[in-house]
């Protein structure tokens, strides 16, 4: 989904005009035993506590794409008759007014959620219809000659946890009194949308996976949930890419193949995000590393070893994700004393130079230096 498509249903999740049309929820303990079943009727729920629902469910339409956004591809054979597909499927079409199928939903929830006595987990489920955008013929898009109705589910996964005993204030009698802490619903760690948004359409061949953090707790989700295996999320690409230079390149991978390969991660992303037509994120491929390393001086016997444990990790047509190779966000120099952040943009204000047979890194300093907060001159 390109963030067009996520910023209008986002823009939908408002308690100013919500267009929801039910909520189903499942409070489950730290052994994920049912505790509360419930529904939750909009029109019904007051102006606070609708605002905290969408909020929830916002969550789960935000953040880095395949890093907590994380598209998920059904095959034709599960489209066709496979179980986790058609479980989302039914539920989507009955705008989960069917109570067997969101029992077997939440059932399939809790049996990938971990135990803890410390935590509990609340399960919410939605359904939303809401019209398709139309696109004129100049690329603008025009809600009010939408012909086409966009039927999709929110699911969001919320760890609840209990609040710490505190003094707190009493009105009716008017002082402070101890209360015991109260369990209290997070922000989602998980959450899945059926089906996806693409450009304005439905489709039934994709789903978005939202996952908090990338730590390996999404596997038995999405495996459950979708019956698909787990895209690799950035973080653990990245860690991946990383060790494959270390590995291949050994002492020729120097601060200039690092910081060209960063330029060219940015340059791409910069391409990608100046093409309005194409949607799918930035990636770079085996060649154009190989390219870089080549342009960097790096031997053949390096490039070759380069490229053959690139094949063994990535595949043989492998893409990675150019946000995956390097961060757009930080460029960040480090030694077991040392740490320096530069702007991802102005890397080439950094270089390394032996002096005296000592090795330095240099950083172009002409104004505005600052020492612990304090302006120094050099």
């Amino acid at each position: 989904m390109n963030k067009k498509d996520l910023a209008y249903l986002k823009r939908r999740l408002n308690v100013e005009h919500c267009h929801i049309t039910s909520i189903r929820g499942l409070y489950v303990n730290g052994n994920n035993e049912p505790v509360s079943a419930f529904e939750v009727l909009p029109v019904r729920t007051s102006k606070e506590d609708m605002e905290k629902y969408c909020a929830i469910f916002k969550r789960v339409l935000t953040g880095e794409d395949a890093q907590n956004l994380l598209t998920i591809d059904f095959t034709p054979e599960q489209v066709i008759s496979g179980e986790e597909y058609g479980l989302l499927t039914e539920l989507k079409d009955c705008a989960i007014h069917n109570d067997e199928l969101t029992d077997a939903f939440f059932e399939k929830v809790c049996a990938c959620l971990p135990k803890s006595e410390e935590q509990h987990h609340l399960i919410l489920l939605m359904h939303d219809a809401c019209d398709i955008r139309h696109h004129n013929s100049d690329g603008s898009d025009d809600e009010g000659l939408s012909d086409t109705i966009f039927h999709y589910i929110l699911a969001a996964v919320c760890p609840v946890k209990r609040n710490k005993a505190a003094l707190c204030y009493d009105a009716g009698e008017n002082l402070f009194t101890s209360r015991d802490g109260e369990w209290v619903a997070g922000m989602p760690e998980m959450g899945l949308m059926f089906p996806a948004l693409e450009d304005g359409a439905p489709n039934i061949y994709n789903a978005i996976c939202y996952t908090h953090k990338a730590d390996g707790t999404q596997e038995a989700f999405i495996e459950t949930m979708f019956g698909a295996q787990p895209p690799v999320p950035n973080t653990v690409q990245r860690e991946d890419f990383q060790a494959l230079l270390n590995e291949t390149l050994g002492n020729e991978c120097s601060l200039e193949v690092v910081q060209t390969i960063h330029e060219q991660v940015m340059e791409r992303i910069e391409e990608k995000k100046a093409d309005k037509e194409d949607p799918a994120p930035a990636r770079i491929d085996k060649r154009e590393v190989t390219a870089v390393l080549e342009d960097c001086g790096v031997t053949e016997e390096r490039r070759a070893a380069f490229e053959q444990k690139f094949d063994e990790e990535f595949g043989l047509s492998g893409m990675v994700n150019a946000v995956a190779v390097s961060s757009p966000k930080q460029f960040q120099l480090k030694t077991p004393d040392v740490v320096i952040k530069v702007s991802p943009s102005r890397t080439d204000l950094v270089e390394t130079r032996i002096i005296d047979g000592h090795p330095y890194i240099l950083i172009r300093a002409e104004e505005g230096v600052e020492v612990n907060g304090v302006n120094v001159r050099i």
